[in-house]
């Protein structure tokens, strides 16, 4: 049986999730070769899954070889021949009928193609790219001579939420909201020195962070999806966009700084990964790996995290001293939070919501109690860190007027914050790190929300003994560790399913466990040196997002399929794509959960895949696109009859640079490669998957 290969020009494999050493140093200032922030001595994810194990009967195992699939595109490898191994869960047996409604398409082979590949039958364009000119008066992109007033006009750099809101009135136009998370400046700027950046080029990728919104029109003729520009909404926010601070911690002591006294404004926000839309018509915006941009932290507080003791990759403190923790010991306290954002309101002042915690975070998605109360939930992208969730005690008003926008913009503020913990069920001697199934065949537990602290219009309580609430929601890590929440290999997007509404984890992977003393496999992380990531099911108890228990399993374990380690829902895994280090994930219509990657190790480029979460073939998981090199699948947004994806950082290889691209993509040989937004359709008109 053939397997995956590493192939030429694929990120190098010494560094975690199969990043290159460019992508750890710009977008996560090399967070997975720094000691591990979190050191307390909670129960590890991975134990808790060892535990789970102990109610079932190993349920059976089989050996289905299949012919490897046919490359569909230039530079495609054949799919690997794939083994259905011991199962972990219910046997689907064998699945007959067509494919599960929403997936009815010819898998994407995995490939190393430097191209956008999808499905034979599926079209595709840019909708639009770094750089391209949005607001009035913003010049047409010139990256020899770029400036921080033409690039704060223009699309911002490293696309990754996307969110396509409706545009009333105005007919075959919607409303795109991205995130630009980080800056490659080495793939920006001609000549660059990372030892001694200009101050141009520093303002330039102050620029070119943060947030955009911009109104796209479908050609009725092709189906292409092409930018607006000098639309009334379009709106670039950067690094230095003045934003509000809200809720419990807004005005503490914890938040106040030279620049700002009062502790309720602060400027831009930095590295936007995941975020959400909210029912009541805006966005949410996660500040994920902030830490990179402060210089000289000192306190145990910067330690947890992760904030270094020395000089930033950027070297931004040396033209602003608010990013340097010696100078300005708060300011580094007024990021990692969820930017809340009105893309329908231009003048709007963006807000960053302390009620909802200070994490590396990643997502924040919003459902509503059967009162209206809003729920986030989201996760701290970090190793052996922890998810949460927040419940509101607003209820949200319906309706379009300024005081009803006005009260919806308050919901986040006054709630309660939850840290998750874990219980398994099976005894931990019956896992050894490998992914070998124990004897219930199954890995699966309990779990419940603990509480962190509670805001409301008076003030705010904390429910962590040593911790005032200001504390809690300043140092959430901190309220984490001390109430014994499980740690969890990088937790990822969070989404609730709109047709079921169980909840669904990505957790996208973890070379740290198991190595040396850090804590070893068991229940919920079944295998050491975690290279591939997983997905876990939430269960709510009956079925409320408000509630404080849950049920969980692995939905999801990824990997090749040959490997005995894997697991798809239990469906056989000889008719599954190869998967690794799921990171962003969506819903489509029809229940079916899509998931992107980032930093496949299985030697081919990263892709968005879709997986059925229901019925008869529940695990069924398909590929639907790879992107080109060096490139990560972000922001997925999954409608009726059109897929949009960002592409991330292409070309972000070891040794590249402006003068010696990686990739050509997406406007060919001799122009520079730029972080894009793709939308994918089918050529008849029809929707997607059917």
């Amino acid at each position: 049986m053939r397997k995956l290969l590493p192939l030429i020009g694929t990120p190098s494999q010494s560094h975690p999730g199969g990043r290159s050493a460019m992508t750890c140093r710009f977008r996560c200032g090399d967070a997975c070769f720094h000691e591990v922030p979190n050191t307390s001595d909670n129960a590890y994810v991975g134990d808790v899954i060892a535990g789970a194990l102990s109610r079932r009967k190993v349920m059976r195992a089989a050996a289905v070889v299949t012919v490897a699939a046919t490359a569909g595109a230039a530079g495609a490898l054949p799919a690997a021949a794939t083994t259905a191994a011991t199962a972990t869960g219910p046997s689907h047996g064998t699945p007959t009928g067509a494919a599960a409604r929403g997936l009815r398409f010819t898998p994407v082979p995995p490939n190393t193609a430097d191209a956008v590949t999808v499905p034979d039958g599926y079209r595709q364009n840019v909708v639009i790219r770094w750089g391209e000119p949005i607001l009035r008066g913003a010049p047409a992109f010139d990256p020899e001579n770029q400036t921080a007033a033409a690039q704060a006009g223009q699309f911002g750099y490293n696309n990754d939420f996307l969110a396509l809101l409706p545009l009333p009135g105005e007919r075959r136009r919607q409303l795109l909201v991205a995130n630009h998370e980080y800056t490659d400046e080495v793939l920006m700027f001609r000549g660059y020195d990372p030892a001694a950046p200009t101050r141009q080029q520093v303002e330039v990728a102050w620029a070119a962070h943060g947030l955009a919104a911009v109104v796209v029109e479908e050609d009725r003729r092709t189906g292409a999806l092409t930018a607006v520009p000098r639309h009334p909404l379009n709106r670039r926010v950067t690094a230095t966009t003045e934003f509000r601070l809200t809720g419990p911690a807004a005005g503490s002591d914890l938040l106040r700084t030279s620049a700002d006294p009062a502790g309720t404004k602060v400027l831009g926000t930095l590295n936007n990964c995941s975020g959400g839309t909210t029912p009541w018509g805006t966005t949410l915006h996660g500040e994920e790996n902030f830490n990179q941009y402060f210089a000289h932290g000192s306190r145990p507080t910067d330690k947890r995290y992760g904030i270094g003791t020395g000089a930033t990759e950027r070297k931004w403190e040396r033209f602003d001293k608010r990013f340097d923790v010696a100078q300005e010991p708060n300011e580094v306290h007024r990021f990692g939070y969820v930017v809340e954002f009105d893309p329908y309101d231009p003048s709007s002042t963006p807000r960053k919501h302390t009620a909802l915690g200070r994490f590396k975070h990643e997502a924040a998605t919003v459902r509503l109690t059967d009162d209206g109360r809003p729920v986030v939930y989201s996760g701290d992208d970090e190793r052996f860190d922890y998810f949460y969730k927040f419940v509101g005690s607003k209820r949200m008003r319906k309706g379009s007027s300024r005081a009803v926008r006005e009260h919806n913009l308050s919901l986040l503020d006054e709630g309660t914050l939850y840290v998750a913990r874990l219980t398994g069920d099976s005894p931990a001697i019956e896992i050894d790190g490998t992914g070998k199934l124990p004897a219930d065949g199954e890995f699966d537990g309990s779990g419940e929300w603990i509480p962190l602290a509670t805001a409301t219009a008076g003030g705010a309580v904390s429910h962590v003994e040593g911790m005032t609430a200001e504390e809690v929601f300043v140092f959430t890590r901190l309220a984490g560790d001390k109430v014994g929440a499980t740690k969890m290999d990088r937790p990822e997007d969070i989404q609730p399913s709109p047709v079921t509404g169980k909840v669904y984890v990505a957790l996208t992977n973890n070379g740290n466990r198991g190595v040396g003393t850090n804590a070893k496999a068991d229940e919920a992380n079944p295998r050491n040196a975690n290279k591939h990531g997983h997905i876990l099911e939430l269960t709510e108890r009956r079925n409320r997002p408000e509630s404080t228990s849950f049920a969980w399993s692995l939905f999801l374990v990824a990997g090749d399929p040959e490997d005995p380690a894997t697991y798809f829902a239990g469906f056989p895994k000889d008719e599954v794509s190869p998967i690794s280090c799921p990171d962003n994930v969506a819903f489509d219509p029809y229940g079916n959960l899509w998931i992107s990657t980032d930093g496949n190790q299985l030697g081919s480029h990263d892709g968005l895949f879709g997986v059925a979460t229901r019925g008869a073939r529940r695990g069924e998981l398909k590929q639907f696109l790879t992107v080109p090199t060096g490139a990560e699948t972000c922001g997925p947004v999954i409608q009726d009859r059109r897929v949009l994806v960002a592409v991330q950082h292409p070309g972000e290889i070891d040794g590249a640079s402006v003068e010696k691209p990686a990739s050509t993509w997406p406007d060919g040989p001799g122009k520079i490669v730029r972080p894009a937004v793709v939308a994918v359709w089918r050529a008849d008109g029809c929707d997607i998957g059917n």
